[in-house]
């Protein structure tokens, strides 16, 4: 019964992520590019500049590069190292070809995503922000489309909660831990009937307490951790690639002729060069929009919390998440697998990533994997603390500003950290799978509604910005009760 229920959900989970849901996102990036005059190309030096220039007299709860950097805390994670190999080793080194233009066109997303959140955000007479997709579909497209925001509310908590919050990547984490310190299972004690290596025990304590320790202190705790977690390991593992790509310079050039080979088909990956040129291209724009999250709508509820007054702004300062997460990360992970010929030698997921790792890098192979091994639990442990926050304003929308309602849940949100390494229930996966792609929906149908909204205020903004001396003040940004 169970394994008939499972198959039923696999079989929703491949068609909700399958070619229309893909082709609907990438539709709309392509859109808003034409729509915006390919502002995501123009206006990225501009975007680059605002990350790290802060907007003091702004309203909002954490600053903008804070607001970034907790948005980042869920992309940058097992997407960029594990998700990387599993494209390329599946769809061949086209495949990375193929996220860069899922990238470019996504940036344009995350930018619109980004000035509606700051455009329709509430803030209260304390203080508090809450914005995201639900609300730019209630105040935007008006109070008959509440119902779509509520939609798009109730599949964030689900995602947040049973799945790509808490049980997915704790497991990856404990998983990570227990395949270097005790592989073969040597340790071990049982727990709820079966038996864990102490490593995946010890690793879930120890996570459960970092991650309330964080989680009780709310948005600001949160934001303060990922604007220093989030830099500094993204920091070692660019590093760490760059180390890779620099000792392997001779190769660069190589590797990607064989990219572009792979991408058009001129080196066939399994069939004839159309089946090769179409399968780069599922797994590339795939585990593209699944890494940077363009589209889903997850990234503008961080953004709505940005210490800003224009729109625009944030949204350039959001659109660099999409830049850093799949063309600067993803493409150093792609280059290092492709320049190590890790990606066909028959390894599968992690295991290419780490094999690319101990042979590109001039150290010691353990201490190789080591590193990597960190990264991987950093990038989780991050991406756990973002989904407590798009989760928790997701169900705020939903019941209203209640605060020990918000409290049990975080306490709930706990539990399901705690429990996460001990989880087989592959089901479970596959609903918060399901939810996330469900969440896109209602957020490109706001994205292409509020088109209009986009391009008229980013006209307004980028032409006073040719005339500094007439801007007088910031625009306040409106109280909604």
């Amino acid at each position: 019964m169970f394994q008939t229920i499972n198959n039923f959900l696999v079989e929703i989970n491949n068609f909700v992520w399958g070619v229309p849901l893909i082709v609907l996102i990438l539709a709309t990036g392509i859109f808003l590019t034409i729509r915006l005059k390919g502002l995501q190309l123009l206006q990225l030096p501009r975007a680059l500049k605002y990350m790290f220039q802060n907007e003091d007299s702004g309203n909002g709860e954490v600053s903008s590069f804070a607001a970034l950097c907790t948005a980042l805390s869920a992309t940058i994670g097992t997407g960029n190292i594990v998700g990387v190999a599993t494209a390329l080793v599946a769809g061949g080194p086209g495949a990375l070809f193929w996220m860069w233009i899922a990238a470019f066109f996504g940036m344009a997303t995350k930018y619109a995503e980004g000035l509606l959140a700051i455009k329709y955000r509430v803030i209260d007479e304390t203080g508090h922000v809450i914005g995201g997709p639900f609300y730019y579909i209630e105040v935007g497209m008006g109070n008959k489309w509440k119902w779509l925001g509520k939609i798009f509310a109730f599949f964030g908590v689900g995602v947040g909660l049973l799945g790509i919050g808490t049980f997915t990547q704790v497991n990856g984490i404990s998983n990570a831990i227990n395949n270097f310190f005790d592989p073969s299972n040597a340790w071990t004690a049982s727990i709820f009937g079966r038996e864990y290596s102490w490593t995946v025990i010890i690793a879930g304590i120890v996570l459960t307490a970092a991650v309330g320790m964080v989680l009780i202190g709310g948005i600001q705790r949160i934001a303060g951790v990922s604007q220093v977690v989030v830099p500094f390991m993204a920091g070692i593992y660019i590093l760490s690639c760059i180390i890779i790509l620099v000792t392997n310079v001779g190769k660069i050039p190589a590797a990607f002729g064989t990219i572009f080979e792979s991408a058009f088909g001129l080196r066939a990956v399994g069939g004839g060069a159309l089946g090769s040129i179409i399968l780069a291209m599922q797994k590339g724009i795939a585990r593209g929009i699944f890494s940077n999250e363009a589209g889903l709508g997850s990234a503008p509820i961080a953004a709505a919390a940005a210490q800003t007054n224009e729109p625009v702004r944030q949204g350039l300062v959001s659109m660099t998440g999409t830049f850093i997460d799949t063309i600067l990360i993803c493409t150093m992970t792609g280059l290092s697998i492709i320049i190590t010929d890790s990606w066909n030698i028959g390894l599968e997921g992690v295991a290419v990533t780490t094999n690319a790792f101990q042979q590109g890098l001039p150290f010691n192979g353990t201490v190789s994997a080591f590193l990597l091994m960190l990264c991987l639990v950093f990038f989780a442990f991050t991406t756990i603390l973002g989904w407590n926050y798009y989760s928790e304003r997701c169900l705020e929308y939903l019941v209203g500003n209640k605060p020990n309602v918000i409290k049990g849940f975080r306490w709930i949100y706990i539990l399901a950290v705690f429990i996460g390494p001990f989880m087989t229930v592959t089901a479970v996966w596959t609903i918060a799978d399901i939810f996330n792609a469900l969440m896109a929906l209602p957020n490109l149908i706001a994205l292409v509604a509020l088109n209009g909204v986009i391009v008229a205020e980013t006209k307004e903004y980028l032409a006073r910005m040719k005339h500094p001396e007439e801007i007088t003040a910031f625009r306040v940004q409106e109280t909604v009760e």
